[in-house]
């Protein structure tokens, strides 16, 4: 695969730099007693971020579930053994900020936390308390642009000593830390994404405190984070890797990446109606120049999402994302994560598909046959269990629109009927803490229904339904 899509951990993240590999290799054939290895390298990653200490964990994920364990246990054992049952501890409350409510929360509330959402200044002095452990941000430009952006909220957090932990996965390593200086407390980082370590590797930098007891409560010490294992050669790839990023030359990099988008420019804009427009990144999270190739969708005859799926299907297969812009159709070039050389196949490939798309089949909406409206009682197959969720229906011509009640959430649905062939999708948006994306498709009768289900990242499930009231 060429990835031209960017540092997706489902498409396996970044590939490590040489000289991670050849640490990896060394760190493989000795034995290290790992809280030792644990403080030497804490040590050096101060002496290289500036942070006051260090620690690499199994992935950010696991970097900030030690983070959380370490403002609500702060390295004690009595409490690190009950965790996540917080019962009897006087830290149970994590403060997330609406703007920074994500899917990656769930490292932070798997310690045992209640989490608390604030918006306002007012609300986040309202919410802090003895239970508060900490406050959580997923740094952005929405953050940034807020009224609580990382300085307001350290303003508020620092002098009444609630720690005030970062996000920053997907950003680039700053040196001076950017957050750190902000008035964060800790911050956290992806090993296997800009900063090219193992895929399986994250970074923890701040207080030196917190830091170590984020270690103490870290395998390969037993308890609930036993599971959260990082190995010798994660943690010494992990310190290449970021002694590489201070060595490198980054804006020799950046010219690269250019001159290959600027490559695959001029070979797609050969053909007519294709235009492109190199984007300039705002922020620090996937900090790289990107490519969006756009054009006409009725005049070729192919939309974005179709070029990208073509591109997957292909050989050599390429991973890019769809786009689009002011009416047009197109793909979206990530290069920071490809190598010398796959710019010249990523244009030859997409040259081809553009000038010579593939025949897309027409699909003609019917008259419905049958009317939906009312209360289904649905019944999903898993893999491994089964559940009864319900549909609440109303159909109006092809379109159907709704509610989908599951065990624990409801989410709007909506979609459409032809003839007997349906298509539905309900979401459960990332602004609450977890996300959910079902994609129902199958054949309806007059009282029963049923075909396969689509859910995104967890994979495929059947489904069928019955008419109830």
């Amino acid at each position: 695969m060429i990835n031209a899509r960017g540092t997706f951990t489902i498409i396996s993240g970044s590939l490590m730099l040489p000289e991670v590999r050849d640490a990896i290799d060394a760190a493989a054939r000795h034995y290290v007693h790992l809280d030792e290895l644990a403080d030497a390298v804490g040590a050096r990653l101060a002496e290289l971020t500036g942070a006051e200490f260090g620690l690499v964990s199994s992935g950010c994920s696991a970097g900030l579930t030690h983070a959380t364990a370490a403002c609500v246990a702060g390295g004690n054992p009595d409490l690190h053994v009950r965790i996540p049952d917080l019962a009897g501890f006087q830290k149970t409350e994590v403060i997330i900020p609406r703007h920074s409510r994500n899917v990656y929360e769930a490292a932070v509330s798997a310690v045992g936390v209640r989490v608390v959402e604030v918006n306002t200044r007012a609300e986040l002095e309202a919410a802090i308390g003895p239970q508060t452990a900490m406050v959580y941000v997923m740094a952005g430009p929405r953050v940034d642009d807020s009224e609580l952006h990382t300085r307001a909220i350290a303003d508020i957090t620092a002098p009444r000593g609630v720690p005030l932990l970062v996000d920053a996965a997907a950003e680039i390593l700053t040196i001076p830390n950017v957050h750190l200086r902000n008035g964060a407390t800790l911050v956290a980082y992806s090993g296997g994404k800009a900063i090219r370590g193992p895929q399986s590797a994250g970074l923890v930098l701040g207080r030196e405190d917190l830091v170590r007891a984020a270690w103490v409560h870290s395998a390969p010490h037993h308890g609930f984070a036993r599971g959260f294992k990082v190995g010798k050669e994660e943690a010494v790839g992990m310190l290449m890797a970021v002694e590489m990023w201070v060595r490198r030359d980054h804006d020799a990099e950046w010219a690269q990446w250019t001159s290959w988008l600027e490559h695959i420019a001029s070979r797609v804009e050969k053909v007519r109606g294709v235009t492109t427009r190199l984007v300039q990144p705002t922020g620090l999270s996937n900090r790289t120049p990107s490519l969006r190739v756009l054009w006409n969708e009725k005049e070729l005859r192919l939309s974005g999402s179709t070029a990208v799926s073509a591109l997957d299907a292909g050989e050599p297969r390429i991973a890019c994302s769809s786009t689009s812009s002011d009416g047009l159709t197109g793909v979206s070039i990530t290069p920071y994560m490809m190598m010398p050389g796959d710019e010249r196949t990523v244009a030859n490939e997409l040259y081809k598909l553009l000038k010579n798309p593939p025949p897309q089949p027409e699909t003609p909406t019917l008259p419905p046959a049958v009317d939906l409206t009312g209360r289904w009682e649905v019944q999903i197959e898993y893999l491994a269990s089964s559940s009864t969720h319900v549909f609440e229906l109303t159909q109006q011509g092809n379109e159907v629109t709704g509610t989908h009640q599951g065990e624990f959430v409801s989410r709007t649905l909506s979609g459409t009927i032809s003839d007997r062939q349906v298509r539905f999708r309900s979401n459960y948006p990332e602004s609450n803490g977890d996300a959910l994306s079902f994609t129902f498709t199958g054949t309806a009768g007059g009282q029963a229904m049923a075909g396969a289900l689509d859910m995104g990242e967890y994979l495929a499930a059947k489904w069928s339904a019955k008419r109830r009231g």
